[in-house]
């Protein structure tokens, strides 16, 4: 079967991976680290193939596989994430991901994020063809950070806004965590590759969010250095007094 639709691909891809981890995880033959490379290993082995087999003309990023230079000349680019927050899925939390690109001359034009912890287990799929209704602001807002380092940019700008900080694992998840209601802003300058944001980007802007590198210039995918390592995602009415404050701290 040839699964015509790009994005019902990504979705359905993204949420048979995201099932798959689960059943890794809970048949409880492997914990700790060895069960963080296991569902890294069985999402990878399975996401991979099954965009070879569908897709074979495209390119491919993962960051489970060894990359090649031959990506770079293409066009369109798969760009994924087998598990994103293994810290998180190893401890069964909610906030782990699996994140599905698709990057068109270097710009994420469409992806699906799967959590599949959340809603109580049920999991769910955020699509960049089906953008959800969002929740209004409240009057304070909510800036998601690192739950183990917290980039010194997000601390600082969350002061001077009178954001409250909330810490959360994977990008995926502090990224769907704006479109569900749960914060307003998500930044980020600890350092990040291409697959912890393509596939989560491709969703926000779907949903109206404001995506861009920290000083406010476009995130650009497929490029020979996967290194990616700053990100803002917000809602749009936030994007430039967040970017003024951010390039504020850097000043000193």
């Amino acid at each position: 079967m040839t699964v015509a639709n790009d994005a019902d691909l990504a979705a359905g891809l993204a949420e048979v991976a995201g099932r798959l981890l689960l059943i890794v995880r809970d048949t409880g033959y492997v914990t700790g680290k060895a069960l963080g490379k296991a569902g890294d290993a069985t999402a990878n082995q399975f996401l991979v193939h099954a965009l070879l087999h569908q897709r074979p003309d495209d390119g491919l990023l993962s960051e489970e596989s060894k990359d090649t230079e031959e990506r770079l000349a293409k066009s369109r680019v798969w760009i994924v994430d087998p598990v994103d927050g293994t810290r998180e899925y190893g401890e069964a939390r909610a906030d782990w991901a699996v994140h599905v690109g698709l990057a068109i001359d270097g710009v994420a034009v469409l992806g699906a994020v799967a959590l599949p912890g959340a809603e109580g287990g049920r999991g769910a799929v955020y699509r960049s063809d089906a953008p959800v209704a969002m929740p209004p602001a409240p009057e304070r807002l909510r800036m998601v950070v690192s739950r183990t380092r917290p980039a010194a940019e997000a601390v600082a700008v969350a002061q001077v806004l009178g954001a409250e900080l909330v810490p959360m694992g994977s990008a995926g998840a502090k990224a769907m965590a704006i479109i569900r209601g749960e914060a307003d802003i998500y930044l980020h300058s600890g350092g990040q590759y291409e697959w912890d944001s393509c596939a989560p980007v491709a969703v926000a802007l779907a949903h109206g969010l404001h995506c861009s590198r920290i000083d406010g210039s476009p995130l650009v995918y497929n490029r020979a250095d996967t290194y990616l390592p700053d990100l803002l995602i917000c809602r749009p009415e936030h994007a430039a007094r967040v970017l003024a404050e951010v390039a504020a701290f850097a000043k000193g």
